[in-house]
């Protein structure tokens, strides 16, 4: 069993309580697992950083993909979404995600989601980037995360499942057979709890979300700084694919020296009908891909870059001005709201658009059940991988992927014939489970450094050159000597995004190849005879990264991984 002995330095858990499940992180994927642990009978604790619904699942605008249209079909689902994928997604997965979806989606709407419908009263169906029909179903014209997180939370409240809100989760506890026992997480001096504690359970479900804050500017929330990855590799899980970070092609430009949460422009706006064009207003999308402005996202965001840098440009423009007030004010009421507050106006002018980051394809490694290579931890969402995505994430496929999985992670759970045993540590033995030196703390003012770091050397553009900086920039930040800081939330945050960090660039160097939403100038052709696989990462013992390939696209199955020598 897989141990590296490697934890975050934090003070020892004050308090400590008992659940069969902790599911951490209050989006769609981790409110519809607790919510279906909570059906099933199993004593249930979410915990989640900020508020119950601050997660990033209430900030998509987009919709949710399922084939629920006349016509439609989960084969043509399948088909876009592999074809997004660039030949590295699990067909298995895929399939699993497109047959099961449209009932997911269905029982999403039992739960008290409310989807916008025609005069018929059948769900409204628009188009995104990579689909060949029109299967995503939105809410609230353009706020359709916001909707499912409120369906979600009011039925977390009516159900009274426990919840633990303003908690940064630490780390992953185990028994002494390395069976995971629980977590150990730090509340933020609000609520029952207060500073570090334990919560013991023998199955963990991370849907921690994303890790947009590694970079510079991300359509992600201020929480997504990676938290799940971080602890998951913590506790010897495997990670695939982090190299894989889908760039938003259309974030609203706030100027060059703009960083943090950036307001996005759903790609539902070039579903409808809007243009990618330059300052003299000439389209670049036509003739670039036979879907033009809603090509899969990967394409479109190279295509902006290029423009970018052949004209010298620090923006493209995203043209919506044939719309007219109507539709933007009952379509778009949530973008037209942020383009207005940052004094732009897209029913009289065209909206100053470039990429940023926005979801990671690659994640923690699970099989369809969503099991980790850690027995008794599970992962869900975008912390997730799946095998969904491949090296390219199909446009609002993501909050599908969140319910799927979580169901099929419960179905687990409940099924599991040794959940509940052994039994998990318990109260004084929580800091005896956590062997080995602490991580050193980073001072969180490494927290921009790192963001930048990583914009310039392993965003949207990338090479050999700008990676080796970037890795040398990154690991002189961690060998720094005076980067020892107080245990506390930012201080672990940074630590957590410079881990993340450090995996995502290793990942990229080594793939040298342009697939998906990896792009090396360097090596500007995709390589299916060499790169067809997946790379999986483990942090060894030694706190060094071991990097290695799968022998082909499938991912081997998810057993307990070999030790790793330090």
């Amino acid at each position: 069993m897989t141990s590296t002995g490697i934890r975050l330095d934090a003070p020892a858990a004050g308090w400590a309580i008992d659940a069969d499940v902790v599911v951490v992180g209050s989006g769609v994927a981790g409110l519809t697992a607790a919510l279906r642990c909570t059906a099933a009978g199993l004593a249930t604790v979410v915990v989640t950083k900020a508020r119950l619904d601050d997660g990033s699942t209430r900030w998509a605008q987009g919709g949710i993909a399922a084939a629920l249209g006349e016509g439609d079909t989960p084969e043509q689902h399948l088909d876009d979404t592999l074809v997004a994928g660039a030949g590295l997604c699990d067909e298995d997965a895929v399939r699993l995600l497109v047959t099961e979806g449209p009932d997911a989606v269905r029982r999403l709407i039992a739960t008290g989601a409310h989807f916008d419908t025609d005069a018929s009263g059948a769900i409204s169906l628009t188009r995104e980037g990579g689909h060949h029909r029109r299967r995503i179903a939105h809410a609230g014209g353009d706020a359709t995360g916001a909707e499912i997180s409120r369906a979600l939370v009011e039925a977390v409240r009516t159900r009274a499942v426990r919840t633990i809100e303003n908690a940064l989760v630490l780390d992953l506890l185990k028994d002494e057979h390395g069976r995971t026992a629980g977590i150990t997480l730090h509340v933020m001096g609000e609520g029952q709890h207060d500073g570090v504690g334990a919560v013991h359970a023998p199955a963990v479900v991370l849907a921690t979300g994303g890790m947009g804050q590694v970079f510079s500017a991300t359509t992600n929330p201020s929480v997504s700084t990676g938290d799940g990855v971080a602890l998951a590799l913590r506790a010897g899980a495997e990670i695939s694919d982090l190299e894989f970070v889908q760039f938003h092609p259309t974030v609203l430009f706030l100027g060059a020296d703009s960083e943090g949460q950036q307001p996005l422009v759903s790609e539902a706006v070039r579903g409808e009908g809007a243009h990618l064009v330059d300052a003299a207003g000439t389209r670049f999308m036509l003739g670039q891909h036979e879907l033009a402005e809603l090509a899969p996202r990967d394409i479109v965001a190279k295509a902006i870059t290029r423009q970018m840098q052949a004209q010298g440009a620090e923006h493209m423009y995203l043209d919506a001005r044939h719309f007219g007030a109507e539709m933007w004010e009952q379509r778009f009421p949530t973008i037209l709201a942020a383009c207005r507050s940052h004094g732009i106006d897209p029913v009289t002018e065209p909206i100053p658009v470039a990429p940023a980051a926005h979801y990671a394809s690659g994640g923690i490694r699970t099989d369809l059940r969503g099991r980790t290579t850690v027995p008794g931890l599970y992962a869900c969402g975008e912390v997730a991988c799946t095998g969904v995505h491949g090296a390219n994430r199909l446009a609002s496929n993501s909050l599908l992927e969140g319910l799927v999985f979580a169901e099929n992670i419960t179905a687990d759970i409940v099924a599991d014939p040794d959940r509940g045993a052994p039994t998990p540590v318990r109260g004084a033995a929580v800091e005896a489970e956590r062997p080995g030196d602490p991580v050193p703390l980073l001072d969180p003012a490494a927290r921009i450094q790192i963001q930048r770091i990583m914009t310039n050397g392993a965003g949207v553009l990338r090479s050999a050159g700008s990676l080796a900086e970037a890795a040398e920039r990154l690991e002189a930040i961690r060998a720094d000597e005076r980067k020892a800081a107080v245990p506390g939330v930012e201080a672990w945050e940074t630590t957590n995004l410079l881990l993340v960090a450090r995996v995502l660039v290793a990942a990229a160097a080594a793939r040298e190849e342009t697939r998906g939403c990896h792009w090396r100038e360097d090596r500007p052709d995709r390589d299916d005879t060499d790169w067809r696989r997946h790379l999986v990462v483990r942090i060894t013992p030694g706190r060094s990264l071991d990097i290695r390939p799968t022998p082909s696209a499938t991912f081997p199955p998810t057993v307990a991984a070999t030790p790793l020598e330090p």
